[in-house]
């Protein structure tokens, strides 16, 4: 078997592009656009990026919530993209998702004793009432609410009591994989840690692995193991998190830790300022995509397309100024030069 809980290879999901009173198809936009990736039982590989770069489509593709277009997804060493519907059913045991708005995403009808135990129905965990009961409460508890909660309905709750409810909506079903979707992106800051402390708690009872999805690096550097970069569609770099934090080399994520604010008001920090805005995914620039807004760019940046390379640290990146399987880095200075970019960060 392999070492992997799930591996992610060369996923894609295009939208249609549709006009005319025949609704013909002009163009697709590509949301995600060939992403690999694997995490490794009980870790947490956290996925960041700006807004619209497809972090929330990949989770979503990967539990096959909306059909992805391409691409393989094995989960314990099967095949996800192409399960039967009841084959799906029971793999979605296993795998479950905690969404970014706890406002939208509970049912406004149905009290969150009764959420739980129709979930504890529909997939016979439990046989009898009691033995449900018994469960909701236990559930709860889990999650920091009273068993006297289940009677409530989810507009009686607050922000961060919401999600600590879709959180244990997730558990009921004893998942081992949760794509945890911005869970705290809605949240104010103090209660941010909180739900952060309660997701991090769990996965050392649990043994759980998480896809943690956020836009905030300065969250994903506290919760992750490892941390992919995206944008426009695809991954840019991905490492573990202290490398990727101490020695980013893909000048995206350089420009996305120099924006990260710092708590000390006499450090001195340079700002990496992008220009432009970002490209439409339903027409996107030749070569690197990133290449519009980088200052550090290249001639021959908008001409090719650089591949996602691997060292032997994990660490991948997907630029043409810092190939990882450079062995010699005094190169990086002088192939800078000869682009637009004066100055380059230092890379470890």
């Amino acid at each position: 078997m392999s070492e992997y809980l799930l591996e992610v290879k060369g996923l894609r999901k295009y939208f249609p592009i549709k006009r005319g009173i025949f609704s013909k198809t002009v163009g697709h936009v590509k949301a995600v656009d060939d992403v690999s990736f694997s995490i490794k039982p009980g870790e947490t590989l956290g996925l960041v990026g700006e807004s619209g770069c497809g972090k929330t489509t990949t989770g979503r593709a990967i539990l096959r919530l909306i059909e992805p277009t391409a691409g393989s997804v094995k989960f314990e060493g099967e095949e996800v993209t192409t399960m039967s519907t009841h084959r799906l059913r029971e793999m979605r045991r296993q795998m479950q998702i905690i969404f970014q708005d706890p406002y939208s995403s509970l049912n406004p009808r149905i009290t969150v004793g009764g959420m739980l135990t129709e979930i504890l129905k529909v997939h016979k965990l439990r046989k009898t009432e009691a033995e449900m009961k018994d469960r909701v409460n236990e559930l709860l508890e889990t999650v920091g609410l009273s068993p006297l909660h289940a009677r409530r309905y989810p507009h009686e709750f607050s922000g961060g009591q919401r999600q600590r409810i879709g959180i244990a909506r997730a558990l009921s079903v004893e998942p081992k994989f949760i794509v945890c979707d911005e869970p705290v992106s809605a949240l104010d800051v103090s209660i941010q840690s909180q739900v952060l402390n309660l997701l991090g708690d769990l996965q050392q009872k649990l043994g759980l692995t998480y896809l943690f999805i956020a836009h905030d690096l300065s969250v994903v550097k506290h919760i992750s193991d490892r941390v992919a970069v995206m944008y426009l569609g695809e991954i840019v770099e991905t490492a573990p998190y202290r490398e990727l934090y101490v020695s980013p080399r893909a000048p995206y994520t350089q420009a996305l830790l120099s924006a990260v604010p710092i708590a000390n008001p006499r450090a001195k920090k340079g700002r990496i300022v992008l220009t432009g805005d970002v490209p439409s995914p339903a027409n996107v620039p030749s070569g690197c995509y990133f290449h519009p807004r980088c200052p550090k760019v290249m001639p021959e940046c908008s001409a090719t397309h650089p591949e996602l390379a691997e060292d032997s640290a994990e660490h991948a990146v997907r630029c043409l100024i810092y190939p990882v399987s450079w062995p010699d880095k005094s190169e990086i200075p002088a192939r800078i030069a000869s682009g637009k970019q004066r100055e380059v960060m230092a890379v470890a």
